[in-house]
Order: C-alpha cells, then structure tokens, then sequence
C-alpha cells in the first residue's frame, strides 16, 4: 500500500480527499501546512506527496526546496494540486521540475477522478516503487 502525504490548507478538502485516497487503496497523512510536513514526511517516508503550492507561513516551493536537500527525499514524487493558475505555474515551469515536481493540476479545474488518475500512474512510474 502505496504511502501518501497531503498538504493542504483548507481542511475541507483535505478531508475529502483523504477519504477519497483511503478508499482507493491508499494510506494516507495530513498536514496542513509546510512546516508539519517536514515532520511528517520524516516519520511517514511517503511514497507520494501531493500539496498546494499556497500554504500559510510557508510556502509550497520553500518546502520542496528543503525536501529536496535531504538525499533520501529528492527522488519521492510530487503532484502539486493548486490554486495557482495553469499561467503562472508555466512562468515558473523551470523552476519547478528543478525541485521535482512530477505533475501539476489546476484544482478549480480538476476532478476528484482526475486526481486520483495521477496519483496511481506518477506511482506506476516511480522507480522507488517498481524496484
């Protein structure tokens, strides 16, 4: 059972999505914010993380930015689901494949389906899985 860890701020949606990721298999760890993550991924070794990019204090590139300094998480695959318009997220595209990012979804635009799409084939790829 594949592990996944979610940040997001609003916890209404963390909820249904964690229900949603339960159900489809999958175990499944809350954070809230980029600071409890660092915490939680160090106790949980996700498989996964999927996250908005707009977290409170810290941002989402910030904590991907620390992510990527520990060698044994620079290879864990993230999806980022956010607010952030698909336009500006293309401004920033470089920058974000540098700090991994392996999918980004525009959340006001995608399914609860379409997302859980993502997470099985980013975790279909992954290497760390398929070994």
């Amino acid at each position: 059972m594949a592990r996944i860890l979610l940040i997001e701020p609003n916890r209404i949606l963390a909820q249904i999505y964690k229900d949603a990721f339960k159900q489809a298999g999958y175990d499944v760890s809350v954070t809230h914010d980029a600071q409890n993550a660092i915490t939680v991924s160090d106790k949980l070794r996700p498989d996964l993380i999927v996250m908005e990019l707009q977290l409170v204090k810290h941002n989402g590139v910030e904590f991907l930015y620390e992510l990527r300094s520990y060698p044994e998480w620079q290879t864990i695959p993230v999806v980022v689901n956010s607010i952030v318009p698909p336009s500006e997220f293309a401004q920033n595209e470089v920058l974000y494949k540098e700090i991994g990012i392996n999918n980004y979804l525009y959340k006001p635009q995608t399914s609860l389906t379409e997302l859980l799409r993502t997470i099985d084939n980013v975790l279909k790829a992954s290497p760390a899985l398929n070994s």
